[in-house]
């Protein structure tokens, strides 16, 4: 990737301490990378996951990405902080039910755009800006990684979430066009669709009964996800050898989704 024998990386969303994103950011560190965790709001939440990181150098940046504007200053602090980017983690997400049915118009309409701006654009901005970078950094063009955090619901669909359903499914698509067209200058792009994963955001869902049987019954395995192994998936994806596997969509889903 780059001439620098430490690899730089930029995690959205990864702030929540028991979350895929703080997995991942402590993979890549414990990998020897360089960790800018990124917060959108919550700088003391972000600061705490940057401390707990295995090694030095890491830093945390702040800012809602749904503005292109505040995307572009985040960008520029990671690479200002570790001297430069080589890879890029689009997790930062959001999840609410509008099922069409019991939804207002206007709630709808909102639910629509919340969903595709954070899940969607945000993705979309901060891989534009990074890119950017890649391709014109001072040391030379010399590759780089985006992962895009998808989701199984990408594909089975999200009936009580169909914005989500639907972002996801451009955030994949987005990943596969861009493993074409960044191919030439040797940045790899790929895209995990997981699964159910224990985090705590979901951690209530588990702690009910009834909803705990119904998840557990979708995966033959018997038990959802643990963030280390999306975050170990990730890991992968961004080191040399992984490089033939742009434009990949892995399904980490424990057998609850075949496609």
């Amino acid at each position: 990737m780059s001439t620098q024998s430490r690899p730089r990386a930029l995690v959205t969303g990864a702030s929540r301490p028991t979350g895929i994103g703080a997995a991942i950011a402590t993979a890549l560190a414990a990998r020897g990378a360089a960790v800018a965790v990124h917060c959108r709001t919550d700088t003391e939440a972000g600061e705490a996951v940057t401390r707990s990181l295995p090694g030095d150098g890491h830093l945390t940046v702040t800012g809602d990405l749904t503005d292109p504007g505040t995307v572009s200053r985040v960008v520029e602090e990671a690479i200002d902080g570790l001297g430069g980017l080589d890879i890029l983690v689009n997790n930062s997400g959001i999840y609410r039910e509008h099922p069409i049915g019991t939804t207002s118009y206007a709630q709808w309409q909102r639910m629509w755009q919340d969903h595709l701006n954070v899940n969607l654009l945000a993705a979309a901005n901060t891989t534009w800006c990074v890119v950017n970078h890649l391709l014109h950094r001072p040391e030379g063009p010399a590759g780089g990684r985006i992962i895009m955090i998808g989701s199984r619901g990408a594909y089975r669909g999200e009936p009580d979430v169909p914005a989500y359903g639907a972002g996801k499914a451009g955030l994949h698509a987005l990943a596969q066009s861009l493993a074409v067209s960044l191919g030439p200058h040797r940045i790899a792009v790929a895209a995990l669709a997981v699964g159910f994963t224990r985090t705590d955001l979901t951690a209530p869902l588990l702690d009910d009964p009834a909803t705990a049987r119904f998840v557990l019954a979708q995966h033959p395995l018997g038990r959802i996800a643990d963030p280390a192994e999306i975050a170990s998936a990730v890991a992968w994806f961004t080191s040399p050898e992984a490089e033939f596997a742009t434009g990949a969509v892995l399904h980490l889903n424990g057998g609850s989704y075949l496609h």
